[in-house]
């Protein structure tokens, strides 16, 4: 569901009924009779719409983790924060940019319309920017020609799963933590990113369906960056994860 859309129909409906109240309904009412209450209700929440638009198209929105492609950073059930203007101002519903801000980062994780299907919002890591050169072998990560240094951690959960291995990865200006999966073998590939797009990948590696199988993100599909966890949810356990609300997003 396009809630841009949704709350743009609102705003019109509501300023439409609205406005005729006040240029033709207006007169027709009887002295002291009340306001029918869809034109009352109409004047309260006309306000409240355009300010969630505002907010959610040109500051801040809130998105839900769906899946485990970007533990061990995000997990399912945490709600992320999505800053909307840090890579330009777009216009609501459209989404088209009217003012460049700044330019993606590699390893910032973005959220962006899906290309095979744009009704759909994902949310990945950018490694590849526009010129890079990105090679993965043997799942080790290659960014113009030279090697992402990888170092393995003990894991930070899931420490009963003997087929999950933890490491640092540091890209070029970047560092964060991702998972490999030793009973999957590597999607071996190598590729330029062309002008205007970006390649990107979930932290679980191997349970991540990011660019290696759909391709790249055009410019024109960046949605926001995510920068903090503002609410995490246990679905299994039935409980809010403190711990893990107010985390900044690296």
């Amino acid at each position: 569901m396009n809630f841009a859309l949704c709350l743009l129909i609102a705003i019109v409906i509501s300023g439409l009924i609205c406005l005729a109240d006040l240029i033709w309904l207006k007169q027709y009412r009887l002295a002291g009779k009340d306001q029918h209450w869809i034109i009352r209700e109409s004047y309260s929440f006309l306000p409240i719409l355009m300010i969630v638009l505002g907010l959610r198209s040109f500051l801040v929105e809130p998105f839900r983790i769906p899946s485990p492609s970007l533990e061990p950073t995000l997990m399912i059930g945490d709600f992320v924060a999505v800053n909307k203007y840090i890579y330009g101002i777009r216009l609501p519903v459209i989404e088209k940019k009217i003012l460049a801000i700044s330019e993606p980062k590699r390893g910032d994780i973005v959220v962006f319309r899906w290309p095979p299907n744009p009704k759909f919002d994902f949310i990945k890591r950018i490694i590849g920017l526009p010129g890079d050169k990105v090679a993965y072998h043997n799942k080790q990560l290659f960014i113009n020609d030279k090697p992402v240094a990888l170092k393995q951690i003990p894991l930070s959960f899931n420490k009963n799963n003997d087929n999950i291995q933890e490491f640092i990865e540091n890209l070029p200006g970047a560092t964060h933590h991702i998972f490999q999966r030793k009973n999957i073998d590597s999607f071996d590939f190598e590729i330029n990113v062309p002008n205007d797009h970006y390649l990107v990948m979930g932290d679980n590696r191997d349970d991540s369906a990011d660019s290696r199988y759909w391709g790249f993100v055009p410019d024109a599909f960046l949605r926001g960056k995510a920068f903090a966890i503002w609410m995490s949810w246990d679905a299994e356990k039935y409980r809010i994860r403190f711990n893990r609300i107010g985390t900044v997003i690296h």
